[in-house]
């Protein structure tokens, strides 16, 4: 449980230092997410997802 909370702390930072350093580049980033099909998303998404089950892999291992 403690690993998992330092986790999520971690993720949050990693997150939310876009957001504190470049915020107008964040916004015309997510005014050109917005355009995007749903299919694009979702396959950025799906990605994500499996890249990061990969590292948890080779991290558990």
């Amino acid at each position: 449980m403690k690993d998992l909370l330092c986790v999520l702390g971690l993720i949050f930072i990693i997150e939310g230092l876009p957001y504190f350093v470049f915020p107008e580049k964040i916004k015309l980033y997510l005014a050109k997410v917005i355009i995007l099909p749903d299919s694009t998303l979702r396959f950025a998404g799906i990605t994500a997802m499996i890249v990061g089950l990969i590292i948890l892999y080779i991290g558990k291992t």
